[in-house]
C-alpha cells in the first residue's frame, strides 16, 4: 500500500499490516478509511488508554462511569446530572467560529444521548498571547482566532438554548499555535430513566434523526490526530459546519421519543460519522450492524459511500428502535422538521456490513475497528529542561515595587476580567442561573418545566480549571494540584463535590518527554481524586497539539482541563464569591504561615518574565478540613475566594470588584517573609473569607478545632480606595482604577 495513501489516512505501515492480519485481506478504500477514522488517536487513545486506568471512576453516587458518551451521578433519591467535556482544539485553530460552535454541539448531544436535558454549558479556552500578535513567524495572531472561538461558542449556545455559565480563558504564548478549546455540558434526567449507547436485541433498527448528510468533517478524526504545520490551511474542509436551530429540534423530538418510550438506545454522530457511530454501537451492544448507506439523507450531490460513511456532518443522531415503533418515531421527526431514515438494523454477526445500492462496499470484524486497534507503549523520558526550572532560586529575585507589581497582575490577561467573553453568551437562559459567570464556580437551580419536568430542591455547583504552568514544571504535582483547585472552588461555594470529568491536552505523545509527562500527570490527578473522593467519570484525551515550524517544534504546556461538579442542598445555600458588606472582616484560612512560593506564579511570569521553579506538594489533607469547615459554617461565612492564579492579593482584591459596586479594603498583612512572596505565592492551600466582625470569635474557635489557619488581614471598607500595611510597605491606590484595569485591560488588548 502507497504510504502517501496511508499518511492520508493516519495509518503507518506496520499498522496496515495489522490490519491485513486481522481481516484476512487487503482492505478496499472504504474500509481503509474506517479503520484510518476508528484507529485514530482521536478515537482509539492508542497512546493514552494505558495511563487512563490509574483513575478512580467509582463512588455510591456514580450511576455511570467512562465507557458511555458521558458520566452520571445521582443528586437525590430521584434525579441525577449527567457530564463530560471534551476537546474541539484544532478544529478550532483552522476554521475558529465553526470550530468552536461545532465543538459546544458535539457536546451538548453527548448529554442528549444519556436520556439528560442540556441545561448548561462551560468553555475552557486557551490562545496565544495577544500582545505578540504581529510578531510571530509562521502562526496566526491569536486576537482573530480569539474573537472567531468566542464568537463560535456564543452562537452556538445562545442560538440552542443551553447557557454558558462559567469557564476560564487563559493567555500563552505556547498557545499560539494550537489553541485549546474546550467544552463542557451539563444535563439534568431521572436516574431510572438513563439511555446507553446500545441496542437490546438482535433485528432493532437503527433510525438517523437529524441533519441531512453532506461533505464536511470528513477525516476530521484523522485531522485532530496529528500535528500542524504551515500546510495547516489545506485541512480547512476537515471542520463541520453546525446549526443550532436545527440542534434545538433535535433535542426536543430525542427527548420526546425517550419519554414515551420510542427508542431503546441513543448514540449522538460524531468523530468518525456512521463509522464511529455504528461501529460502537454495535461493540457495546455485542451484536453486527447492517448499514444501508443509500437510505441515509444527503445534502450534496454525488457523495460516494466513503464520503457518507465518514462526512461528520452536525447535527445527527443515532436510535435503536424496535420495529413496531419506528412509524411513530419517523413521524415524530417530521414533525420536528428533521430528515429521519431507518439506515439499518442490529445482527448476530459481530460484523459490520455496509451496502450501498445493492452493492457490499464493508464487511468487517466489529472487534478488528473498535477493540483491537494498537494499544502503544510509547518511551517515556523525563524531560532535560527540568533539571534547569527546579534549579531556581526565588531568593535571587530582584526587589520590585509592590504598587505597580499588583497593578501588573490583575491586570495581565489571564488575571483580567473576562466579562468581554462572557457578555457575549446568554448564562440566564432558562432562568435556573444562580450564580453567574466571574465567580468562582457557576451554580444552578434543578429545576425544568417542559417535559420530561424535573423539579429537585437541590442545586450543583460547576467549577474548571487547568494550569498547564504548573503541569510543565512538575507533572505529578501539577496534576493534582488542578484537580485540588477545581474541587476547592466548588466546596468553597457550599457545595459537596461530587466527581470530574477531564480533558487531557497534550503535545505528540511520540516525544518521549510528554509522554513522562502524561503519565505522572494522570498519577498526580488519580491520586487527589482518590484522596477528595471526586472519581473521574467521563472525559477525553486531545493529543498531537504541536506547531512543527521551519526550525523548531512547538508543544503546548501539558494541559490537563477538570471540572469539577457538586451538589448543595437550597440553592439559596450558595456561598457567593464578593464581599457583602463594609465592616466586615477579611479572613484567609488554611495554610496562612506557611512559606509562601512564587514558583510558576502569574506574578513570576509577568513581572519577572520567567517560567521556572519546583510546584512543592498540596495539602489535601488541609483542603478536606476547610471543606468541611465552610460547610459547617456557611450561614456564617459571607463570602468565599480561593488563592490561586495570581496569588493571595488577586484572590483579596477581585472579591471587591462587584458589578454593582465597588467595595474598599483597610489590609494589615502581618507575615515574616517578603512582600512580594507571601501577596503573590499560589501554592499554599488558603481561602479568602469575608465574616461579620461579631462572628469572628467563634469561628476562629472552629478553625483552631480543625487545626486551620486563621488570620484576619483586614476589612471591608466604604471608600473605594486600598490601604495596605505589609511588612515595612504601606501601599495606598484607588480602587475603581484598580477595578478599572482589572476589568477593561483584556477587553483593550482585543
Amino acid at each position: 500500500m502507497d504510504e502517501k495513501i496511508l499518511s492520508a489516512h493516519g495509518l503507518t505501515v506496520e499498522e496496515y499490516n495489522r490490519i491485513v492480519q486481522l481481516i484476512g485481506r487487503e482492505p478496499n478504500e472504504v474500509e481503509l478509511g474506517i479503520f484510518g477514522a476508528l484507529w485514530s488517536e482521536h478515537c482509539s487513545y492508542k497512546s493514552s488508554k494505558p495511563f487512563l486506568k490509574v483513575f478512580p471512576t467509582e463512588a455510591p453516587w456514580v450511576i455511570q462511569g467512562p465507557g458511555e458518551n458521558a458520566g452520571v451521578v445521582e443528586i437525590d433519591d430521584k434525579y441525577a446530572v449527567a457530564f463530560k467535556i471534551e476537546s474541539h482544539n484544532h478544529p478550532s485553530y483552522i476554521e475558529p467560529f465553526h470550530g468552536a460552535a461545532t465543538g459546544v454541539g458535539g457536546i451538548i448531544r453527548d448529554i442528549l444521548s444519556m436520556g439528560a436535558r442540556p441545561v448548561c454549558a462551560f468553555d475552557s479556552l486557551r490562545f496565544g498571547d495577544p500582545r505578540n500578535d504581529g510578531k510571530r513567524n509562521s502562526i496566526k495572531d491569536a486576537k482573530p482566532i480569539v474573537h472567531g472561538v468566542v464568537e463560535g461558542i456564543g452562537f452556538y449556545g445562545n442560538c440552542i438554548g443551553v447557557p454558558t455559565v462559567g469557564g476560564e480563558v487563559v493567555f500563552d504564548e505556547v498557545y499560539a499555535g494550537n489553541p485549546l478549546v474546550n467544552a463542557f455540558c451539563l444535563g439534568i434526567l431521572k436516574k431510572d430513566r438513563i439511555f446507553r449507547a446500545r441496542a437490546t436485541k438482535v433485528g432493532q433498527k437503527m433510525v438517523m434523526v437529524g441533519s441531512a448528510t453532506g461533505r464536511d468533517g470528513i477525516h476530521g478524526a484523522t485531522m485532530a490526530s496529528a500535528e500542524f504545520s504551515e500546510e495547516s490551511e489545506s485541512k480547512r474542509p476537515n471542520v463541520q459546519i453546525g446549526d443550532p436551530f436545527f440542534g434545538k429540534r433535535l433535542v426536543e423530538c430525542t427527548l420526546e421519543v425517550m419519554e414515551k418510550g420510542l427508542i431503546v438506545g441513543c448514540q449522538d454522530f460524531g468523530a468518525a460519522g456512521f463509522a464511529g457511530s455504528t461501529s460502537e454501537f454495535g461493540a457495546k451492544s455485542k451484536m453486527g450492524v447492517r448499514v444501508y448507506l443509500e437510505n441515509v439523507p444527503l445534502r450534496e450531490e454525488g457523495m460516494t459511500p466513503y464520503e457518507i460513511l465518514l462526512s461528520e456532518s452536525q447535527e445527527r443522531m443515532l436510535y435503536a428502535v424496535d420495529e413496531e415503533n419506528v412509524e411513530e418515531v419517523l413521524k415524530i421527526a417530521k414533525s420536528y422538521g428533521l430528515e429521519a431514515a431507518v439506515i439499518g438494523e442490529t445482527t448476530d454477526t459481530n460484523r459490520m456490513e455496509v451496502f450501498y445500492k445493492g452493492e457490499k462496499v464493508a464487511d468487517l470484524p466489529i472487534s478488528a475497528i473498535v477493540d483491537d486497534a494498537p494499544v502503544y507503549n510509547r518511551p517515556r523520558k523525563e524531560p532535560e529542561y527540568l533539571q534547569k526550572t527546579r534549579s531556581f532560586d526565588q531568593s535571587t529575585l530582584p526587589e520590585v515595587n509592590i504598587k505597580e507589581a499588583i497593578r501588573k497582575v490583575i491586570s495581565s490577561p489571564t488575571i483580567a476580567s473576562k466579562e468581554w467573553v462572557y457578555r457575549q453568551y446568554d448564562h440566564e437562559v432558562g432562568i435556573n442561573t444562580v450564580v453567574k459567570p466571574g465567580s468562582d464556580a457557576a451554580v444552578i437551580r434543578i429545576k425544568w418545566a417542559v417535559k420530561p419536568e424535573i423539579n429537585s430542591e437541590k442545586a450543583v455547583a460547576v467549577s474548571s480549571d487547568g494550569n498547564g504552568r504548573w503541569v510543565y514544571l512538575d507533572p505529578y504535582e501539577g496534576g493534582k494540584r488542578i484537580v485540588v483547585e477545581a474541587v476547592r472552588n466548588v466546596y468553597i461555594t457550599g457545595a459537596k463535590p461530587l466527581a470530574i470529568t477531564d480533558c487531557l491536552n497534550w503535545g505528540n505523545p511520540e516525544n518521549p518527554e510528554i509522554m513522562w509527562q502524561f503519565e505522572q500527570a494522570t498519577k498526580g490527578m488519580a491520586d487527589a481524586c482518590r484522596q477528595l473522593n471526586t472519581p473521574v467519570i467521563s472525559g477525553n484525551v486531545s493529543l498531537y497539539n504541536e506547531t512543527v515550524l521551519p526550525d523548531k517544534r512547538v508543544n503546548i504546556y501539558p494541559t490537563p482541563t477538570v471540572v469539577a461538579v457538586g451538589v448543595l442542598d437550597r440553592p439559596e445555600d450558595a456561598i457567593p464569591s464578593f464581599y457583602q458588606e463594609e465592616g466586615d472582616a477579611v479572613v484567609i484560612i488554611g495554610e496562612v504561615d506557611k512559606q509562601p512560593i512564587v514558583n510558576g506564579s502569574e506574578y513570576l511570569k509577568e513581572v519577572h518574565g520567567t517560567v521556572s521553579g519546583s510546584i512543592p506538594p498540596v495539602n489535601i489533607e488541609m483542603e478536606k478540613k476547610m471543606m468541611a469547615f465552610i460547610h459547617e459554617n456557611r450561614k456564617m461565612i459571607k463570602s468565599a475566594h480561593d488563592v490561586s492564579d495570581g496569588g493571595l492579593i488577586t484572590a483579596i482584591l477581585e472579591p471587591a470588584f462587584a458589578e454593582e459596586k465597588t467595595f474598599g479594603l483597610d489590609l494589615q498583612i502581618e507575615t515574616y517573609h517578603r512582600p512580594d512572596f507571601e501577596l503573590f505565592d499560589e501554592m499554599r492551600s488558603i481561602v479568602v473569607i469575608s465574616v461579620s466582625k461579631s462572628d469572628l470569635p467563634f469561628l476562629e474557635a472552629k478553625a483552631k478545632e480543625k487545626v486551620i489557619g486563621f488570620k484576619v488581614v483586614g476589612q471591608v471598607i466604604k471608600e473605594p480606595e486600598l490601604h495596605l500595611k505589609i511588612g515595612n510597605y504601606e501601599i495606598a491606590d484607588s480602587m475603581e482604577e484598580l477595578k478599572s484595569l482589572w476589568k477593561n485591560s483584556l477587553k483593550n488588548i482585543l
